[in-house]
């Protein structure tokens, strides 16, 4: 099947003249998104099947998907953030979102000898796959100078598969889908979203807020 070649990566942030970015808001992490801090992130795969497809048809759809990709960051700000870790008194950190409208990542992929079909047809997942998606193996803590979100488009001989990583502190699957949906439908021209996102993180009665936590030596050294 041969193999995948990143032909350009980019930084994509909201529109500046949105007035849903707060350049200055801070989403701190519950007890449960804590808990996904040392795990890797979430990955999901869309895969396209178009016969007819022709190689300028398929740049054309991607320009696109990378040009309608900013606005619906603009609806939900932690994506286009970075993660932050901070030190306090007594060997303990707190770790929150900066929505600093830093950017998720775009990256444009081509498979020359890849087609849907092969992929399909396997009676395993192909090796080749693996390939298809973003920050493999990286841990949700190294979103500290790493995307909360990046999405890659590969072309295939006969459409493209569209891979992303998803930080598993900024959301779970279903925010993840969330964020699929409201893209399309941007992408199909619809300025409004059908449902917007919602940003309120539930701490038990009695947790402080931002909630401390220790690090051992090992795990500093990641930082």
């Amino acid at each position: 099947m041969g193999s995948t070649r990143v032909i350009s990566t980019s930084t994509i942030q909201a529109p500046s003249h949105n007035n849903n970015v707060d350049s200055t808001q801070k989403i701190h992490l519950t007890p449960w998104d804590l808990h996904f801090l040392a795990v890797e992130t979430i990955q999901k795969g869309l895969l396209f099947h178009n016969p007819k497809s022709n190689e300028q048809d398929i740049h054309i759809q991607i320009q696109h998907l990378k040009h309608s990709f900013s606005s619906p960051l603009a609806f939900f700000p932690p994506l286009s953030g970075r993660l932050v870790i901070q030190e306090h008194k007594n060997n303990t950190y707190s770790c929150y979102i900066f929505c600093n409208n830093a950017g998720a990542l775009f990256v444009h992929a081509v498979a020359n000898n890849t087609s849907v079909t092969d992929i399909l047809n396997s009676n395993y997942i192909p090796p080749i796959v693996h390939s298809f998606f973003p920050l493999n193996s990286v841990k949700n803590f190294e979103a500290t100078s790493q995307p909360l979100l990046v999405v890659q488009v590969t072309e295939l001989i006969d459409d493209i598969f569209i891979g992303c990583t998803f930080n598993h502190v900024a959301g779970d699957s279903k925010s993840f889908w969330h964020f699929i949906d409201s893209w399309a439908e941007i992408s199909r021209g619809n300025e409004k979203l059908s449902k917007l996102p919602a940003f309120v993180c539930f701490f038990p009665d009695g947790i402080d807020c931002p909630i401390r936590f220790p690090f051992t030596k090992g795990t500093k050294k990641l930082l």
